[in-house]
């Protein structure tokens, strides 16, 4: 046989040798069988707001055909059947509990687990498995499934008194206002400046209050030395990783979360990527670099993208979470800031920061809350009726908070402690009362909104 005609038999030999297998090609009328799927499990997890050892547990399974669900609660029992609704379970022992829902269904089982951390000394239940020292105070008592937080200046760390007597009653959560940014902490080139930084830090360590780095890049905040800066734009990149770098590693184990880049997308039309010096030097993928130089210093500390009118401006929140989507796993949450008024936005513009912010199974910290009082500057002092108009407005931002999951939650930061200590009186240029204790550290209806926000 020539050797070409044996190819050509060799080409048509499994074709034949299939027909035959299968009876032909028309003798089967058998119906194609599609496998089925295993069903992800999935649940969300929260403390009880009336017993801060007990844990509501919400299976949030969804999948086509059967399926069982058991749960196994960490505390030695095995595996039980899940019940209709919430489950809640108490914890009252010391320690690390390991928590795991398990769906079976004909395809096989998928399990997903949470960690629940009790530690009674500090009052139950962690949240976020971050223990905390007691205190008397009734908003930090109250915060029990999130930081509560609040601004400080290393100056009025130094003077103690009354300012440190708050932080250390009532928050549990303490940023510096402004600095642990790059114009304080890295003056001039090739000399770094940490004091500051370092009395807030400190101060956050050894009175156990988690301490937030803000914030590593922000244009409004960057030096005239890298404003100007004369190398080339390779030599630009490795000096604000160097940067990135030096601090985030200075204070590994201490902060436990950065805004790494702030308020990097601009206002108006198509919410554009800010033209910083950092994007002309660095490109587009400069805020991905950072996150990355971040991530290096120190896995585990969690690091934030963090902007302003996510609530007011739908476009902005758009542009946002296209960023937020651009940085797959370097980036651990959304700090949205909520320098809001009594009146605006819309109780369901800020919902939306928080559902996008959930969906993406991202952390969020709603960041420099300020609510004022006199947006108009019609008002000479805060009347009744418009303290009582700002109480509704803390409550209602506070409930939409205390809303979105457990694994979700970080941190709520009020940006500002007493009233004539706001940032807005000079930004706007008169008189307001946007925060929850007035000139003397008194405690205002905003403060009670807080609270009832929780409830």
């Amino acid at each position: 046989m020539k050797l070409k005609n044996l190819f050509n038999l060799l080409k048509v030999l499994p074709l034949f040798l299939l027909i035959i297998s299968c009876g032909g090609p028309n003798e089967s009328d058998d119906p194609i069988i599609i496998p089925v799927a295993k069903v992800q499990a999935t649940f969300n997890m929260s403390i009880s707001p009336s017993d801060p050892n007990v844990m509501l547990f919400d299976n949030k399974t969804v999948g086509k055909g059967e399926f069982m669900s058991e749960w196994d609660f960490g505390q030695g029992n095995g595996f039980v059947e899940d019940l209709p609704g919430i489950e809640e379970i108490r914890f009252d022992t010391d320690g690390t509990f390991t928590v795991t829902l398990k769906v079976t269904n004909e395809a096989g089982f998928t399990e997903d687990s949470k960690t629940v951390v009790v530690n009674n000394g500090t009052g139950g239940i962690c949240p976020n498995g971050n223990c905390t020292s007691n205190s008397s105070s009734a908003l930090k008592d109250a915060t029990t499934t999130f930081f509560v937080g609040n601004i400080t200046r290393a100056s009025r760390i130094n003077a103690g008194g009354k300012h440190t007597e708050v932080l250390k009653s009532d928050f549990s959560s303490i940023t510096s206002e402004y600095e642990m940014k790059m114009n304080v902490m890295y003056p001039s080139q090739g000399n770094y400046d940490f004091s500051a930084a370092d009395v807030i830090v400190n101060f956050g360590f050894d009175n156990a209050i988690n301490v937030h780095g803000h914030a590593l890049i922000w244009h409004n905040a960057t030096p005239d030395w890298v404003k100007d800066f004369a190398g080339s734009d390779s030599e630009f990149e490795a000096m604000v990783k160097d940067y990135i770098t030096t601090t985030v590693t200075r204070y590994k184990g201490k902060i436990g979360s950065w805004d790494v880049v702030n308020e990097a997308i601009e206002d108006g039309s198509g919410n554009p990527l800010r033209n910083s010096i950092f994007k002309q030097k660095m490109g587009d993928d400069y805020i991905k670099k950072c996150f990355q130089w971040a991530r290096d210093a120190d896995p585990d500390v969690l690091l934030f993208y963090n902007d302003y009118n996510m609530a007011s401006s739908p476009g902005k929140r758009a542009a946002m979470f296209k960023i937020v989507d651009s940085l797959g796993d370097l980036i651990d949450g959304v700090g949205a800031q909520m320098h809001i008024n009594y009146n605006f936005p819309s109780k369901s513009n800020i919902q939306a920061v928080a559902d996008g912010t959930v969906s993406r199974g991202l952390k969020l910290h709603f960041a420099e809350l300020d609510v004022r009082a006199n947006p108009d500057n019609d008002q000479t002092s805060l009347t009744a009726e418009r303290a009582d108009e700002q109480k509704a407005k803390f409550k209602e931002v506070v409930q939409i908070y205390n809303s979105i999951p457990l694994d979700n939650k970080y941190a709520l930061t009020v940006w500002g402690l007493k009233d004539n200590e706001t940032w807005l009186i000079d930004f706007w240029g008169h008189i307001d009362w946007p925060l929850m204790y007035d000139d003397n550290f008194n405690k205002k209806k905003a403060y009670d909104g807080f609270l009832e926000g929780l409830q």
